[in-house]
């Protein structure tokens, strides 16, 4: 239907790739062990919202731009890596000043910041494009190979497991670690942990190959 086959196989390997650990799985934990609950759910719906302009790009064909573009995929990938150096460094360098009570205001931003982020960490990623592209086509019957409708409706299918998990990955980190936030020494280290994974994420974006 639709010029999908195997859709039950599809549904199976989408599980299994979202439960497989990966840039996004850390990006989401670190927010969540670090920042708290809502800032882990709004990770997760950033990571979400930056796949979906992957999917909407895979359903219109740019995607194979990257694909066949050695330039156009190294200027992508070194425009994540060094967003993601920018975030791990700031973080590490963010001053505490021992009180966790913020203002509304303050909040408001904040987690702006924080959703924002999570949407930039994927739109960044290559990798994520390519996976669309290499990915979906499996899926999809020969003849409906210039259709976009297939494509659009397992890329949301895809993306509507995965908001799934990663939600259930922001909660389930956060409630580990509410207590342990309290602490205002344990946040400090919590907070360079966090950094230090955004850094490795982006210096393994910069060393990926195409």
């Amino acid at each position: 239907m639709f010029g999908i086959i195997n859709f039950e196989a599809f549904l199976i390997a989408g599980l299994i790739l979202n439960l497989t650990p990966g840039a996004d799985t850390i990006y989401i934990l670190g927010r969540s062990v670090a920042q708290g609950k809502k800032a882990g759910i709004l990770s997760a719906l950033g990571i979400s919202t930056g796949a979906i302009f992957h999917i909407i790009f895979a359903t219109l064909g740019l995607s194979i731009i990257l694909a066949k573009s050695a330039t156009a995929f190294e200027i992508v990938k070194y425009l994540g890596a060094v967003y993601l150096i920018f975030l791990g460094i700031k973080t590490i360098l963010k001053k505490e000043d021992g009180k966790f009570e913020l203002s509304n205001e303050s909040e408001i931003v904040n987690y702006r910041k924080i959703y924002l982020s999570g949407v930039l960490t994927n739109i960044l990623n290559p990798k994520v494009a390519l996976f669309f592209l290499a990915f979906l086509p499996q899926f999809i019957a020969p003849n409906y190979g210039q259709s976009s409708l297939p494509f659009l409706i397992l890329g949301v299918t895809f993306l509507l497991t995965g908001t799934i998990w990663c939600l259930v990955l922001a909660l389930f980190a956060s409630k580990l670690s509410d207590r342990i936030r309290k602490n205002y020494k344990i946040k400090m280290w919590l907070d360079k942990i966090t950094g230090g994974i955004f850094v490795t994420l982006g210096i393994k974006l910069a060393l990926m190959k195409k």
